[in-house]
């Protein structure tokens, strides 16, 4: 090939110069994301009766929350009871949800069809958000139709962007639920208008799409329309065209048009349902610094710690109370339709909003701004006594909704209390040893100082030790809870203000609850986690295979229930 010359004889330096200015500029824009602040941004659908949060056909049931209990004579706390069905608001789907099992030897079985939600690995939750923009799509089909998302668009997102590859995480962006998902009546529009064909179709990919993304390795996907599966007829063989190469995805995604094309990391958890082929989730993305690489390669490489134990009904993970008619709602799987191709129930749950895995709110321990609830006399007591020590008891509307992302996710930094194990006497049951400032300067002055914004992790191993199911499951609450053993390790309220002053937004623990088997040393802590907006993270496992780096990232995230005052989560850490 001739090359253009100057009169000299050597090559003219434009492309030379214009690639050294492209490199420049390459480097100045890196280097203003490595500086920039890492910026959390939602990309879940609110959960709320008014909303078009459940699948509207029959027989799906619709999400309900009861407030079982309020700050009042009956109880010092707000506690919340949730009908709730995995197919609601912003969702992940797994293999199960097409794949057949081994065993049934049908056209659609295969192995993973045994990849639940409890059993998929949690690496696949997260990658980097490759954005393919399909605005182009909304409304352009006939009533009850879907636009088709083809091979076509992924290809114009590669030629405008990069080739997808193994870690990404791609998703479809119609802007579809950012327009679509509202209250009722309008809220109609979003799935039940499209089923009736009164309106178009959600945009979504084809099969032939799907059999492509998986040809570039993509095992993780999301669309923000009410489902990944284009109506009126191709919804399952989509569905079956990814999951059959193991993908998942996201379905009722967000705010897209919040991430940039590319480089934003993006993460869906949810809570971890035994057998479940689908589940009610939080997704979320990070933009911006030099913290969505570092967790985008953790999840390429696979580097991560899945710390929720399995919700399942034969283990103890709601607490059963000390004196009758004082248990949390037991974790209750509800069949309501069979489906005879995978000889499978859909089933829905009857649950404590504190099952397993779980926030703590502000507001789960305090009352509105203006109320004044009238508390038991022996409450009053340990109010005036705990505002004597600590000051006046604050006010909350801090529900779980309004917990910021980045209050829940973190560098961890685990705090070892085993050595308290055994340290209270018998004659004092029921009784946790308490974690103090003290104990905890000392972990300090060994493994380093808490830094603000860390998310702290109690390591008592108690759920590692006990968590087992019935008939040998009271080691977890039962027994701790009627003196018949010790209570797990808990912090007082001092250690509460400690942290704050640390800078300690979340505090988090392996063990049932942060409050501890005292009911009054345990109320004492949640006061002090509230009036100081702190939240917490409770009933987690597995604390000891997080390696000792200091740069491990702590990801939780409670599904986007309005008004609740739990929240049933996920936790991984990524290293």
């Amino acid at each position: 090939m001739r090359r253009n010359m100057h009169p000299t004889g050597r090559s003219r330096p434009s492309g030379f110069l214009l690639a050294i200015a492209c490199c420049l500029l390459h480097l100045v824009f890196a280097h203003d994301c490595l500086c920039e602040e890492p910026r959390f941004i939602d990309c879940s659908l609110l959960v709320a009766p008014e909303y078009p949060a459940t699948w509207p056909s029959a027989p799906f049931p619709r999400f309900q929350m009861v407030h079982e209990r309020t700050i009042g004579p009956d109880s010092p706390y707000n506690i919340d009871v949730l009908l709730i069905d995995g197919n609601t608001g912003t969702q992940l789907d797994v293999p199960p949800h097409s794949v057949a099992r081994p065993e049934l030897n049908r056209p659609k079985s295969g192995a993973l069809g045994l990849a639940y939600t409890d059993k998929i690995e949690a690496w696949q939750f997260g990658g980097e958000a490759c954005v393919v923009d399909v605005r182009d799509l909304l409304d352009q089909a006939p009533k009850g139709v879907s636009p088709l998302v083809t091979r076509e668009h992924v290809e114009r997102f590669e030629e405008q962007h990069r080739r997808l590859q193994f870690g990404d995480v791609v998703l479809f962006r119609s802007d579809y639920s950012d327009k679509y998902y509202r209250p009722f009546p309008e809220g109609r529009r979003y799935v039940a208008d499209v089923l009736d064909r009164k309106s178009p179709g959600y945009p979504d990919p084809d099969p032939e799409c799907m059999e492509f993304l998986a040809t570039r390795g993509v095992m993780t996907l999301g669309t923000d329309s009410a489902s990944m599966g284009p109506l009126p007829d191709l919804a399952e063989p989509t569905h079956y065209a990814g999951l059959k190469h193991g993908m998942i995805w996201t379905e009722g995604a967000t705010n897209l048009g919040t991430l940039p094309p590319i480089g934003s990391f993006y993460c869906l958890l949810g809570p971890k349902h035994e057998r479940g082929p689908y589940s009610e989730g939080r997704a979320f993305a990070i933009a911006g610094g030099d913290l969505p690489r570092r967790l985008i390669e953790s999840c390429k490489k696979k580097r991560v710690v899945d710390l929720s134990p399995t919700l399942s009904p034969t283990l103890p993970i709601t607490s059963p109370g000390v004196d009758t008619g004082n248990h949390r709602q037991a974790y209750l799987k509800i069949d309501f339709l069979y489906s005879p191709d995978l000889d499978m129930w859909h089933h829905t749950h009857l649950m404590d909003s504190m099952a397993g895995t779980h926030l703590v709110p502000p507001s789960f321990a305090l009352p509105p701004e203006g109320e004044k609830p009238a508390y038991a006399p022996e409450i009053r007591g340990w109010r005036e006594e705990y505002e004597k020590a600590y000051g006046p008891l604050g006010t909350s509307d801090v529900t779980t909704e309004q917990v910021p992302l980045d209050w829940t996710c973190g560098r961890v930094h685990i705090i070892d209390v085993r050595s308290l194990i055994g340290s209270t006497s018998k004659k004092t049951w029921p009784a946790s040893p308490e974690i103090t400032p003290a104990y905890i300067q000392t972990q300090e002055l060994e493994n380093g100082d808490l830094q603000p914004g860390d998310i702290v992790l109690f390591d008592t191993g108690h759920l590692d030790k006990h968590l087992r199911p019935a008939p040998d499951d009271s080691g977890v609450w039962s027994d701790p809870l009627q003196g018949k053993t010790e209570g797990w390790p808990a912090p007082g309220p001092d250690a509460i203000d400690y942290l704050k002053d640390r800078g300690i937004r979340c505090v988090a623990t392996d063990a049932p609850d942060l409050g501890g088997v005292d009911r009054k040393r345990a109320l004492m802590t949640y006061w002090a986690l509230g009036s100081h907006e702190m939240v917490g993270v409770e009933f987690l496992h597995n604390v000891g295979s997080i390696p000792s780096d200091r740069a491990a990232y702590f990801l939780f995230a409670a599904v986007k229930i309005r008004d609740c005052h739990g929240g049933p989560g996920r936790a991984i850490v990524l290293y």
